[in-house]
């Protein structure tokens, strides 16, 4: 499970690290203005829509299920399973982007209330989200894909896929002047993206031997199973998007191109998301469905609390950086071209609320595989839902007071709400145990982190001035790699001799 948890974590980091070169990119060529927040919005609509059916609700439900059927009827049963699964996603994925490209100016009159018909983002945001939504029917096919290969321990196709989002988007802003705008480019790089990962995920999927045949949808005890999971998932799924959608309805209401703002700092923020929480989510729900499946409850509570552990060890310095050094992580990211030291300023803000909430967020799908893995979709639903209530209510009341910050500080605190509920509930009804090792592996995170972010606080202003020399484009980038280096230095040696001390190991069995 380790080497699967490092493999999927290089992977994803593989991908961020090309998407924080692509939001580099963005931000030189299309700052933080109009233009950016309207290609903002046309982003953020299909991958909303992915993230509720796709990896949201259809994850949850599929990969339990899938593997299931695998174990229990064979690999033949699992295909015919995931042939008719198919066959319904690619038929109403069709519906739903027939209807969309149609009333695509009405939709975002609904989701971006601040963008007014006929001004300029509102005119770019539609045009920019016709071409994007087709996205997210590749997409959705992408992700069942990845789910089959997933539930039968084959991770690299999935996991690479977004690497070429990054690509296209940059050979497509390599060719920016071939469109109208910079925006139609990526817009377009965006849509070309998700065929070239179908294809990839195709290949993968016919060479492990899960590519599903299309088949007539049944009403078998397998898909009855599906929906009856599928059903509460979705609902569930849809409290994480109500928020999503509520942050992107409120940030147009914003003054200064809120939507840009927000997105750079997020951009930042998902990095330890993206390679840390997914990852080990990835890793975990078909681990823990196997052992359940197999009767070894035990086995599956072990690989639970060793991927909270490594969760919370690798996301130590990145919570520190957050906190500490926000300003600097933004200059150094984006200050370049159209993105200037107050755009940075405006999303450091932002940056810091958010990063309030990063260790919740790490740990969140960890903690909701307690429950899908024993195809428990409901309880996770229900506690979602109380936490983005909260969660709303925050965004309602603090946005109008601190504005963009207010929203992301929102977002932190519904964290912590919704992982609080999740580890008492887990507990109470003896779905989750952590080993003897966690509590010690904990100790020594936190006394890291601490110490980390203590470099970076004070140690800023010395790396700022040993690189006052080099290029203006450089300065910012290396005085953080200065004090990044130094503080995750501190950072290792402390969770080494602290391991080595308490006779911690990570690595096993």
């Amino acid at each position: 499970m380790l080497k699967n948890f490092l493999s999927v974590s290089g992977l994803t980091l593989l991908s961020r690290l090309t998407g924080f070169f692509r939001d580099m990119i963005l931000a030189a060529v299309l700052g933080a203005g109009p233009l950016a927040s309207a290609f903002v919005i046309a982003m953020r609509l299909p991958n909303t829509f992915r993230s509720l059916f796709g990896e949201g609700a259809f994850n949850q439900a599929y990969i339990p299920a899938y593997a299931r059927v695998h174990e229990t009827e064979g690999a033949a049963a699992a295909q015919r399973f995931a042939g008719q699964i198919q066959t319904i996603l690619l038929g109403s994925q069709l519906v739903l982007l027939a209807v969309a490209l149609v009333a695509m100016p009405w939709l975002i009159q609904l989701l971006a209330p601040g963008f007014t018909p006929g001004e300029e983002r509102y005119e770019l945001a539609v045009t920019l989200t016709r071409i994007t939504f087709p996205y997210l029917l590749f997409m959705t096919l992408v992700t069942q894909l990845s789910g089959s290969l997933n539930a039968v321990d084959r991770f690299i196709a999935a996991n690479f896929a977004p690497v070429l989002l990054n690509l296209c988007m940059i050979a497509a802003l390599g060719i920016a002047f071939l469109f109208p705008t910079a925006a139609h480019a990526a817009a377009w790089g965006v849509t070309v993206s998700g065929a070239a990962q179908l294809l990839l995920l195709v290949t993968a999927a016919k060479r492990a031997g899960v590519l599903p045949a299309f088949a007539r949808p049944s009403k078998d005890a397998d898909m009855r199973a599906f929906w009856r999971a599928f059903g509460p998932a979705v609902i569930g799924s849809s409290g994480v998007q109500i928020a999503v959608f509520a942050d992107l309805m409120l940030s147009t209401l914003l003054p200064n191109d809120a939507p840009a703002t927000i997105y750079y700092a997020d951009r930042i923020y998902q990095l330890p998301i993206g390679v840390l929480a997914i990852a080990g989510a990835t890793v975990l729900l078909p681990t823990m469905s196997r052992r359940i499946a197999a009767g070894d409850v035990s086995g599956a509570h072990q690989a639970q609390s060793r991927t909270f552990a490594l969760t919370l060890a690798l996301s130590g310095p990145v919570f520190a950086a957050v906190l500490a050094i926000p300003d600097l992580i933004m200059r150094a990211a984006f200050m370049r071209g159209d993105f200037t030291a107050a755009n940075a300023s405006a999303s450091a803000a932002v940056l810091f609320a958010y990063g309030l909430g990063l260790p919740a967020i790490v740990l969140i799908q960890g903690a909701v595989a307690s429950f899908r893995a024993r195809g428990d979709t409901t309880t996770p639903m229900l506690i979602s839902f109380a936490a983005i209530g909260a969660n709303i209510l925050l965004k309602i009341i603090l946005a109008p007071r601190i504005g963009a910050p207010g929203l992301a500080l929102a977002t932190a605190i519904g964290a912590w709400i919704n992982l609080t509920a999740l580890v008492v509930v887990a507990r109470r009804r003896e779905l989750m145990a952590m080993t003897a090792d966690f509590p010690r592996i904990l100790l020594i995170t936190t006394i890291a982190t601490v110490a980390a972010a203590l470099i970076f606080l004070f140690g800023q202003g010395a790396a700022e001035r040993l690189a006052s020399g080099a290029p203006t484009s450089l300065r910012h980038l290396l005085a953080l790699a200065l004090v990044g280096g130094a503080g995750c230095a501190c950072y290792g040696a402390i969770m080494l001799a602290g391991a080595r001390l308490a006779g911690v190991k990570l690595s096993r069995r």
